[in-house]
């Protein structure tokens, strides 16, 4: 699985006090924490008033940048903050997120139509989320149109089937499931990513609730999750869960994980 660490975002509260505090020794240690974990991309998102945000992305940017040479996935709400953004980031990672709504699509499919950046699309319109697997699928349909019109390779993108919170849902995780196989059949060459941690807002002992989620949703299909990096249980149940359904040959990621300490059970003192 492509593990894009979750923890320099502003949402948090701890990394919201940092960032307005300006607390760079916080930031720079959460970057190279991530890497050591074994995270392949960097999310940071300031979380701050639009009219401050990309001077604080630049800022966090910066600091992260000195410590990591993992790739950056940008993240912000506003197509027109990420776009401003790129020219910070020193080399193409990933955008978080366009979507069918609004102005997402047409802003940023055209700042990254002729490089090498990568991109998150999320299976929503301007009506919101999709209440079925198959208005998802429609929704993305119509997002691999518009990157056929830009020409934007369908590797490229890190497709969302949207991932939402458990203890409020109807169906369980029956849909996200039904949505993942289904952009899967759709498409062999996207990848299919999702926020892990979605899953078990509101609920008790939530890493519990989030490995289980994240085996299943490799079983069915994805390839990539924005999630704890830090979280050892998390680590473990992925390498697990992959070597189980056939996606790590002879078992070598596996193991070479278990050699590097990277999963399994803390060495004893």
């Amino acid at each position: 699985m492509i593990i894009i660490g979750e923890k320099l975002n502003g949402s948090i509260p701890s990394i919201g006090k940092a960032i307005a505090e300006r607390n760079e020794k916080k930031i720079r240690r959460l970057a190279v924490q991530q890497e050591e974990a074994g995270a392949d991309f960097l999310d940071v998102c300031a979380s701050v008033p639009e009219d401050v945000e990309e001077e604080t992305l630049k800022w966090m940017l910066d600091l992260v940048q000195e410590e990591s040479s993992l790739p950056i996935c940008l993240d912000s709400p506003s197509p027109n903050t990420i776009v401003k953004a790129m020219q910070y980031v020193k080399k193409p990672g990933l955008i978080n997120s366009v979507s069918m709504e609004g102005e997402k699509i047409s802003k940023i499919f055209p700042a990254i139509a002729d490089t090498r950046w990568k991109c998150i699309a999320l299976c929503s319109d301007e009506k919101g989320i999709p209440a079925t697997a198959e208005k998802r699928l429609e929704v993305l349909d119509r997002i691999l149109a518009e990157a056929d019109k830009y020409g934007i390779a369908h590797n490229r993108l890190f497709i969302d089937p949207l991932v939402e919170m458990l203890c409020t849902s109807e169906d369980g995780i029956a849909t996200v499931m039904e949505t993942i196989r289904g952009i899967r059949a759709r498409d062999e060459d996207v990848h299919i990513v999702g926020a892990i941690s979605n899953i078990s807002f509101n609920l008790p002992a939530r890493a519990l609730i989030n490995q289980a989620f994240a085996t299943l949703a490799i079983s069915a299909g994805m390839d990539a999750g924005i999630l704890d990096p830090l979280n050892r249980d998390m680590r473990s149940a992925i390498y697990a869960a992959e070597a189980c359904m056939g996606l790590d040959d002879y078992c070598m990621e596996y193991i070479g994980a278990f050699r590097e300490g990277l999963i399994g059970p803390l060495p004893k003192e």
